[in-house]
């Protein structure tokens, strides 16, 4: 008969065979992989280590274990990743969040804690449960093609007659009563979403924001809208298929309190020579890549903002750490922003860039 394998078993020669993998923490993989196949938390793992593993159980560990060992993500092994105060399903192809990013989310949490307590529905929109972005047909299955970057840079934008609110009609004695504003909240709207991770902590920690998020990936639209309903956000968070604001209502243009955004910024020739292997060949490119300085989605991003945003409203962009100054110039150069800053994340690296339009 075998040997019995406990927990502690299988955890020291996990560590072991993921160090000669060359694994920087074989131990902590180690940890996350035996709680995953037991259901355990990493705690309850050394409380439990004369626990056997059932046949199950080590046929699990072994497949797990061998795809760790051949460099995919441990996010994406076990499936899941935590988030600021949540945790999120992640899955091949949807780029998976980074600390980092945290630091984007307090920007735009500080946003919203800036903005008007009302919000804004515009006249035949239906306020329940909320006023966010319908999905168009025409525009919920854009696509990146050939032709993708002759787009106009203001793409995102709304032309004056749309970005207007509406007017009260004129009725035989006195105008209609304009839309009445929403009591519950200011609007966000998260580009690029994802995962979801920076929409849903959003929605989760301030309960009276809305949350318009958009992706261009099917795949990543999907894992989002489970992650939203698993988190019970459903009736505050909208998830949209689209080519950043494209499927957004144009009645909602010049009422977001906040954009936010964690776009493809890595710059192509840094992504194929500086990106582990672990990201590069396992991450989708098309939440990578920024083309060859890291801003071609932040230069379209930038050209929507100001007919999205409310007066006094905040851009936040996470980008590329060689990338901030020049996009801080490209926002002080196109105008009508109070201020532009930039914050660096918890390595002290130059991360987020945070903009605050004129009121």
């Amino acid at each position: 008969m075998g040997e019995t394998w406990t927990i502690q078993r299988v955890l020291d020669w996990t560590t072991g065979y993921l160090g000669r993998k060359g694994e920087e923490r074989p131990r902590l993989s180690a940890e996350w992989l035996l709680s995953y196949v037991t259901g355990l938390s990493r705690v309850e793992l050394y409380t439990n280590f004369d626990r056997p593993l059932d046949r199950e159980e080590l046929a699990e560990m072994h497949t797990a274990v061998a795809r760790r060992a051949q460099g995919e993500p441990l996010q994406y092994v076990t499936g899941e990743m935590p988030f600021r105060h949540i945790v999120l399903r992640c899955e091949p192809g949807v780029l998976i969040p980074r600390p980092e990013t945290e630091i984007l989310v307090d920007a735009a949490v500080e946003g919203v804690d800036a903005a008007p307590e009302e919000g804004y529905v515009p006249e035949g929109y239906d306020p329940d449960p909320v006023p966010v972005a319908r999905v168009s047909d025409t525009l919920g299955t854009d696509a990146p093609g050939e032709d993708a970057d002759e787009k106009d840079d203001g793409e995102a934008e709304v032309d004056a007659e749309a970005n207007a609110e509406p007017k009260p009609a004129a009725g035989p004695e006195e105008p209609s009563a304009p839309p009445e504003p929403l009591t519950r909240g200011p609007l966000v709207l998260d580009l690029c979403t994802g995962t979801g991770c920076i929409a849903l902590s959003i929605a989760g920690e301030r309960p009276a924001t809305r949350v318009v998020a958009t992706d261009l990936s099917p795949t990543a639209v999907a894992l989002a809208r489970r992650n939203r309903d698993a988190l019970d956000l459903t009736d505050r968070v909208e998830v949209l298929e689209c080519d950043l604001a494209s499927a957004v209502d144009p009645r909602l243009a010049g009422h977001f309190s906040v954009v936010v955004s964690n776009p493809p910024y890595i710059p192509t020739e840094v992504l194929e020579r500086e990106v582990p292997a672990e990201v590069k060949d396992f991450e989708p490119h098309l939440a990578l890549d920024g083309g060859m300085d890291g801003l071609d989605i932040f230069r379209r991003i930038l050209a929507g903002a100001p007919s999205l945003l409310a007066p006094g409203g905040m851009l936040c962009v996470e980008l590329f750490e060689g990338s901030l100054a020049q996009a801080a110039d490209l926002v002080r150069k196109q105008g009508g922003w109070a201020r532009v800053e930039v914050r660096e994340d918890l390595t002290h690296r130059p991360r987020v860039l945070v903009c605050v339009r004129e009121a």
